[in-house]
């Protein structure tokens, strides 16, 4: 058990440089599945809405919404993963990553 997790924590301490990056990304996957339910309840909540107040309500939470959740969860998330030991935010990473894919795939979304 020692020799894995020597062999986790080596290659644990590669990611260090990334872990902006990879919070990132998580951030942005995690907004890729569940933007699109997020938009399909604005829709049916702003359907009796003119054309104007639609298209200006997707514009604000589109862009600034979701470009406001990147820019703050991303350094919470890098720096959660940062304090943990190398070899646990590695498996971290990993399973956050396939969980997230288990969950597109499950939506349909791959």
């Amino acid at each position: 058990m020692q020799l894995i997790m020597n062999l986790l924590n080596s290659l644990g301490l590669h990611l260090y440089p990334y872990l902006s990056e990879i919070s990132t990304a998580l951030v942005a996957c995690l907004l890729v599945i569940s933007g699109g339910k997020i938009n399909r309840a604005l829709c049916a909540m702003l359907r009796n809405e003119s054309f104007i107040v639609r298209t200006l309500v997707f514009v604000l939470i589109n862009a600034f919404g979701y470009g406001l959740i990147i820019i703050k969860a991303t350094p919470y998330i890098s720096q959660t993963l940062r304090s943990l030991d190398a070899g646990i935010m590695l498996i971290t990473v990993i399973v956050s990553f396939f969980a997230i894919g288990a969950w597109a795939q499950r939506n349909r979304q791959v």
